[in-house]
């Protein structure tokens, strides 16, 4: 993958994963008053976002999966693995992509809800809290679709070639070829027919 489409997938992840951080961040922060507290006021657009995001990230891994399940049982044998970036380098990626997403996140909010914004200590202590275990989770499943679904798509290609060819043949097998004879003109039929018959 080159590193415009794997930023692009990062970033993607990462501003789903940062919903689902800023999710955890104010359960374990306010307990069970955190659903009050994320569907009223300046927070009362979140539930939506987080469904929204969530339900996207899910169809994505849930599709990657069905790839990759598909080339292997077709195939009859493992997929290879193509290189991948380290899992370190994406989790550092997806939670700076996710802090970044929660400190704006939090300020637009106190903007909008004219309340003070909280300090800096506190947004970082509890944008760790939420944000680093989605990045940890989100950074291994995103490792593992890099590494398995461009060979299960090469393997898909690979096994429906032939039947794009045949396809094709078939197509062009059916067209009519072009007429080689001459056409008799008009002028020699009605000769043929105004002839004399020859007398009894």
């Amino acid at each position: 993958m080159s590193r415009g489409r794997f930023a692009l997938a990062g970033l993607g992840l990462g501003l789903a994963a940062s919903q689902a951080g800023h999710l955890l961040a104010y359960e374990l922060r306010y307990g069970s008053a955190a659903a009050q507290l994320q569907s009223a006021g300046a927070h009362a657009y979140f539930p939506a976002v987080v469904k929204t995001g969530l339900g996207a990230a899910a169809a994505v891994t849930l599709l990657g999966l069905l790839v990759v399940g598909f080339a292997r049982v077709s195939s009859g044998r493992p997929i290879p693995h193509q290189p991948a970036p380290s899992f370190m380098r994406l989790v550092a990626f997806l939670y700076t992509v996710q802090l970044a997403c929660f400190v704006l996140q939090e300020a637009a909010e106190a903007a909008v809800g004219g309340a003070a914004p909280a300090s800096p200590a506190v947004l970082l202590l509890w944008g760790t809290v939420g944000q680093l275990p989605v990045a940890l989770v989100a950074a291994l499943t995103l490792r593992w679709l890099l590494m398995r679904l461009g060979p299960a798509l090469a393997q898909i290609r690979l096994q429906l070639a032939p039947l794009w060819q045949r396809f094709a043949y078939a197509a062009t097998t059916g067209e009519f070829p072009l007429a080689t004879d001459l056409a008799v003109s008009l002028e020699a039929i009605g000769a043929a027919f105004s002839r004399r018959s020859p007398p009894f």
